[in-house]
């Protein structure tokens, strides 16, 4: 680039010098401080020329800027130098060649005529401009292909400074403001609150009927619909382009309850939802979405600040005088149901929530919240001995939904906190437990034995307990207690393992769980002697179920369920392995990794699986090309070290020492730089197929990762972003280097 740029301004400096040969030329746009002394000729040249090309200076800003967006990694790279573009001197040399060629002395020829001499200097004028200006549109027409063309304005110092000023106080402010609630005494047992006051949830808004032009048609024929039906029939339509409207369930179920939805003409006249035309409604849905998309910026912060408004107004509650955010205010507009897997509700209607229908709960002394207009509210409660300040019961499943505080509210915090130090109590008695349901597993009662088994696979495969569920109610999920003969295959040896036992069953949110694993003896026996005389789909644990595993736990050590299991021995891995991947040396990044995979562990345990995301493939491509490109630099790097280096042994000028310097600095930044993107190359290969994040959310002790921090010197960001930064605050507060779980 350096080359085109030199090259063009100082063929038009030789222009600028001889304006008489200009006339045929194409004007190169000077920097806008010599502007005021070009003549009107040359002014109308450049506006002839304007709208067909961008100047060298904004063609070099536009190359510069422009970068894929989509692949950008997360790693602070060095800007990159294209060796086409860094050749030094080239400008000068095209010069003085362009110099001696107008020179008589410099040729054999005869000197030619004023005349002549002015039109071919005209002639290679205009050729070596259209020429440098052709390949250098046919190389930023290149980059575009795979760039974005940007032209953000750079930030000085100054704004980067103040910019970070602003952010640390900010921070700072924040903290001042935090409710320390760890730090205050805790109420008495079953109080949660001594005062409450909120705004009560957000309500959706009402339908709007759809527009005269858009028509629902039923055999060929325009319908116009009732409201109630014509709003279940959008909700149809704006899920035509996904795979549930063609499965079966989901039509059936959908077409079932919208006909309840009808009026009597409707039904009488819809019998076939095959016959149903929904395309216009889909068209419009689609517009509308597109239409929101090219919002311009000025509408959409007119949305953020409406949006900001309803946040404000109902976002927050005053608790126990402290001001708290609430995680979900907003009640979930009407819509189809989709559930999980193949769900056999699939498709239903979920019903718009009044607030007839919703539970308040409340202080005493507090200002109630005010339903919305011409409604009022099915019940207004006053009970601290609760975390929830809305209820309701939606129409699909029968379950109770809840609006609750947010993730680092008090409420929230005081919860995990006694999750972990249940968690950490079980270490204590951990091992007289085991003990007993070693020995259980030869009790003379089936269920004492059957119990004994589903502890043995809670504790060492950290599966979950399961729940009861009545029949055709969910997916056909289930977890320890729940198993049946179909899901586990015995195998007396496997692979060079005795007393193998398959597991494959679908886990929570329809996961796979697939697994085989060698288990002692006793567990052994006992489950061939559970499967004797039973079907497939008969329970493999009959005498068993979670109510009376959880109580039998409760009896061994207060607050123990079978979920405590999980958490402490997803806690307690991360902890051993984080020892055995610990290494003071490495830098920051192989820190990181090492980190990553101690989790990993976890999710491996706890079954966290993910489905690769569909960008993976790209994006590691990209990475990879950012790889790539490095190593080049570096190499390029190393070699103009060892020039250096040469350089400064023959000679005893200082200054090549101090090249010698900058250019170690740079071998040393490329090779840092090359190792932190190797390394998330590793990191990402790795992680593809688990998701790190739900243990880390749920399972793991923040105070192991916090004090791990600590002591490997690793910010902390790093490991937490702001959200569970924020939500894990008490034990960011809390924690010392030498904390154990």
């Amino acid at each position: 680039m350096a080359e085109d740029s030199n090259s063009v301004k100082t063929v038009a400096k030789e222009l600028k010098d001889n304006p008489g040969s200009s006339g045929g030329a194409l004007v190169v746009k000077p920097k806008k401080k010599k502007a005021k002394g070009k003549s009107k000729p040359q002014q109308e040249g450049k506006e002839k020329t304007h709208r067909k090309m961008k100047t060298p200076k904004e063609e070099s800003m536009d190359f510069e800027d422009s970068g894929d967006r989509s692949s950008r990694v997360n790693v602070k790279e060095e800007p990159e130098e294209d060796p086409d573009f860094v050749t030094k001197g080239k400008g000068k040399k095209r010069k003085r060649k362009m110099d001696n060629m107008d020179d008589p002395s410099s040729t054999s020829e005869a000197p030619l005529p004023k005349k002549k001499k002015a039109a071919e200097e005209e002639q290679l004028n205009s050729a070596t401009v259209k020429k440098k200006i052709k390949g250098k549109k046919e190389k930023v027409i290149k980059e575009e292909g795979r760039r974005s063309v940007s032209t953000k304005k750079k930030k000085t110092k100054e704004e980067i400074e103040a910019a970070r000023a602003l952010k640390i106080k900010k921070k700072e402010e924040e903290e001042k403001q935090r409710w320390r609630w760890w730090e205050e005494e805790k109420y008495e047992d079953g109080i949660k609150w001594r005062f409450l006051e909120h705004k009560g949830p957000y309500f959706p808004p009402e339908y709007q009927p759809l527009p005269d032009d858009v028509k629902f048609y039923y055999n060929g024929k325009p319908v116009k619909l009732s409201l109630p039906a014509e709003e279940v029939a959008l909700f149809f339509a704006q899920m035509l382009d996904h795979e549930y409207t063609t499965k079966e369930v989901f039509r059936n179920n959908f077409f079932r309850d919208w006909r309840k939805e009808m009026t009597l003409e409707e039904r009488q006249l819809i019998m076939d939802l095959n016959k149903c035309d929904f395309g216009e409604l889909n068209t419009m849905h689609k517009q509308k979405v597109e239409a929101r998309k090219n919002l311009s910026k000025e509408e959409k912060l007119v949305n953020k600040e409406a949006n900001q408004k309803i946040v404000d107004e109902y976002g927050y509650c005053v608790l126990d005088h402290h001001r708290e955010r609430i995680g979900n205010f907003k009640i979930e507009p009407p819509g189809l149901f989709r559930g999980r897997g193949d769900h056999p509700k699939q498709g239903m209607l979920k019903k718009r929530i009044q607030p007839e229908d919703v539970v308040i709960n409340c202080s005493k002394d507090c200002r109630i919240p005010e339903p919305p207009a011409g409604h009022h509210w099915k019940e207004v409660r006053k009970d601290n001995t609760v975390t929830w300040l809305a209820s309701w019961t939606e129409n699909v499943q029968g379950s109770c939904k809840y609006v609750m505080l947010n993730a680092n509210s008090k409420l929230k915090g005081e919860k995990d906190w006694e999750k972990y130090e249940v968690a950490r109590k079980l270490k204590t008695c951990v091992d007289a437990i085991r003990a007993q349901y070693q020995e259980d597993l030869k009790s003379k009662q089936m269920g004492t034995r059957q119990r004994a088994v589903a502890l043995y696979f809670i504790d060492k495969l950290a599966l979950r307990a399961g729940n009861e569920k009545e029949e055709g109610e969910t997916a056909d999920t289930v977890g320890c207690c729940s198993l049946r003969v179909e899901h586990i295959t015995l195998h007396d040896t496997l692979d060079g393992q005795k007393c193998v036992v398959e597991f494959d069953f679908l886990g929570k949110d329809c996961i796979r769980y697939y697994n085989k694993v060698p288990v002692i003896k006793r567990v052994f026996k006992n489950l061939k002697l559970f499967m004797e005389n039973k079907q497939e789909g008969d329970d493999l644990f009959e005498r068993l179920n979670t109510q009376m595993l959880n109580k039998h736990l409760s009896s061994l050590m207060p607050g123990l369920t079978a979920k405590v299991f999980r958490t402490y021995n997803a806690s307690i891995t991360l902890q051993q392995q984080l020892r055995e991947l610990r290494n003071m040396k490495d830098n920051v990044a192989e820190k990181l990794l090492s980190y990553n995979r101690a989790n990993r562990a976890v999710a491996i345990l706890c079954n966290h699986q993910r489905a690769p995301p569909k960008t993976f493939e790209q994006s590691m491509a990209n990475l990879q090309a950012k790889i790539d490109s490095r190593k080049e630099q570096l190499d390029l790097a190393q070699k103009e070290l060892k020039q250096a280096k040469k350089e400064a042994k023959r000679s005893s000028d200082n200054k090549l020492l101090m090249v010698v310097e900058k250019k170690k600095k740079a071998v040393q930044r490329c090779e840092e730089q090359l190792l932190k993107m190797e390394v998330q190359a590793t990191d990402r290969e790795e992680n593809k197929l688990i998701a790190l994040s739900t243990s880390k959310l749920n399972y793991l002790d923040p105070r192991i990762s916090v004090a791990w921090c600590k002591n490997m010197e690793v910010p902390l960001d790093k490991i937490y972003n702001k959200t569970l930064r924020d939500k894990f605050a008490w034990a960011i507060d809390m924690t010392e280097h030498d904390f154990m779980f």
